[in-house]
């Protein structure tokens, strides 16, 4: 290759990542293989952190295996790029900030070694958007290249898909383009697929922001059914992010009731629209438990009424072991979560967070809201039923 030819795509790769960092895509990847060179080009250019949320090169089969949590029927594969990208997706929608695009990339290859290989030179590669699942395999001709070109030539192809995938026009061009063969497939998801993905637990939660000016990486969540979104829930969100302070306000509805069959398609996208009216964000996620929603959104502070803490704390709810409660609780607290606690009704008594026996070791997990900052009785199961719902 002449240096006339290096230095153009050289050119070349560093505009598709400034145009990569440029856009509002985050990205993890999952590199096994191959590839390798695509971090340092990422990495070189300014805005890397625009861009990258992590980046894991699982190589040993042992760390294959924890990262896919199971043994794959082979290590380089179309189904495990896929798996790896998924993997990807979930991990950089729990990484990004509230509204962000996400693409979740992944890669294993088989590349030239210092030892003869029987089987081909190849590598499989895949990227996941909301939208969008993008899979190629890519074979050598065997014995032309060195390990470092041919982990060059599979830096440049990736590369080039991670710009498809983030929408961007820069296209590097691969070198030795003339000893490799190329097979891709594109599958395309409309918003009822993804929503049935989410539903089907392939996808962990998505985001639907109708509101402007996201800063703050931690969010203040409250949970509910929105069945239907009142005053009420607007002016809880009001008062707890007063007294949060920092952190982006989503409201959270889970697809997935632990007593109830989960919410159709048409329904969640029928309670999406009450949040698209008065300009709010909310998460359509999986989990109806907080231990398991505390592990999707780290960091965050859960809005939720003394109603909900007496289950929260009652280790009837827990198997009946108190252990086992503590246990679940402490291991929320150590993902860095928080409740905001509002006054409620309790079996028909208004009660605040005081008025709970919170074990020592989880009390500064909890945060009271004031009853004179809020309080307000009326909720979704009376609103319906006094408009005959």
């Amino acid at each position: 290759m002449t240096l006339e030819k290096m230095t153009e795509g050289c050119v070349l790769m560093r505009g598709a990542v400034e145009a990569i960092h440029s856009s509002p895509y985050q990205a993890v990847l999952y590199l096994a293989g191959g590839a390798s060179q695509l971090l340092g080009w990422l990495l070189s250019v300014p805005g890397a952190s625009n861009t990258l949320l992590e980046a894991l090169v699982p190589y040993s089969r042992m760390s294959m295996i924890q990262l896919l949590s199971k043994i794959p029927s082979q290590f380089c594969s179309q189904q495990t790029a896929e798996d790896m990208a998924l993997l990807a997706y979930n991990r950089a929608l729990k990484l990004s900030k509230p509204g962000s695009p996400v693409v979740g990339v992944g890669f294993t290859g088989s590349l030239a070694t210092a030892r003869s290989k029987l089987g081909e030179h190849r590598f499989y590669m895949s990227t996941r958007t909301a939208d969008r699942l993008s899979i190629s395999k890519v074979t050598f001709t065997k014995g032309l290249h060195t390990r470092e070109e041919e982990d060059r030539v599979s830096s440049q192809l990736l590369l080039k898909d991670i710009a498809k995938a983030c929408k961007v026009t820069a296209t590097p061009v691969p070198d030795f383009s003339e000893s490799f063969v190329t097979e891709e497939c594109e599958k395309q998801f409309n918003e009822d697929q993804e929503l049935e993905q989410l539903i089907n637990g392939q996808i962990d939660f998505k985001i639907y922001s109708f509101s402007s000016g996201i800063s703050a990486e931690r969010k203040i969540i409250l949970p509910g059914s929105f069945n239907p979104l009142h005053k009420g829930h607007l002016k809880l969100m009001e008062v707890a992010t007063r007294i949060c302070g920092d952190g982006y306000p989503c409201f959270e509805l889970s697809a997935v009731n632990a007593d109830k069959p989960p919410l159709s398609v048409s329904q969640i996208k029928d309670r999406v629209k009450q949040f698209e009216r008065v300009g709010k964000t909310v998460i359509i996620s999986n989990q109806p438990y907080f231990y398991k929603k505390a592990e999707l959104f780290p960091g965050s502070a859960f809005v939720i009424g003394a109603d909900t803490v007496v289950r929260l704390i009652n280790p009837k709810y827990y198997d009946g072991d108190y252990n086992k409660m503590l246990k679940i609780l402490v291991g929320c607290k150590e993902t860095g979560c928080t409740f905001v606690v509002a006054g409620r009704n309790v079996d028909g008594v208004f009660k605040v967070l005081d008025d709970f026996d919170v074990p020592e070791e989880l009390k500064d997990m909890f945060i009271s809201i004031p009853p004179e900052q809020f309080r307000m009785d009326i909720s979704s199961t009376e609103l319906r039923k006094r408009s005959g719902m």
